[in-house]
């Protein structure tokens, strides 16, 4: 899985965009990191990162998941996705994101996420999706570099 931490990396421009990158994959599981920068600061007088920076995050690393849970390479699209704000991001501090995809069905995939600093234990805000599963386009490749028809 960790040759997969480059693919997912270029594979999303608003990531490259913002500075957020994957850290780690594993089976139906991703974390990365969202560096704080100042134009990504929602208030000014915080200096807090805006909370559709921290959405966003979330909503890509559980995209991401799902791609990692899956046996073939398959794209999702977000259906739904619930986010819960546990308190704002902190001044300076860059965003740890984990996401976990915890069942995947026919079409759909279902997935949770947490935005933290340093540990869980900081928590920022916690998300809840659901994912649609896309159809293979002819010719793509598997997570193992192998074309499908």
């Amino acid at each position: 899985m960790r040759e997969h931490v480059g693919l997912m990396n270029s594979a999303v421009p608003w990531g490259n965009e913002v500075g957020f990158e994957v850290t780690r994959v594993e089976q139906g599981h991703v974390w990365g990191r969202q560096p704080w920068a100042e134009n990504l600061v929602g208030d000014p007088d915080t200096g807090v990162i805006h909370g559709g920076v921290i959405t966003t995050f979330l909503d890509n690393l559980s995209g991401m998941a799902c791609t990692a849970a899956m046996t073939k390479l398959r794209f999702v699209a977000t259906i739904d996705l619930r986010i819960d704000y546990m308190r704002p991001a902190e001044k300076g501090l860059e965003i740890i994101g984990e996401a976990e995809c915890y069942r995947v069905t026919k079409s759909v995939c279902f997935t949770r996420a947490w935005a933290y600093h340093e540990t869980r234990d900081r928590l920022i805000a916690t998300s809840a999706g659901t994912f649609a599963i896309n159809k293979p386009r002819f010719g793509s490749q598997s997570p193992q570099g192998k074309t499908q028809a």
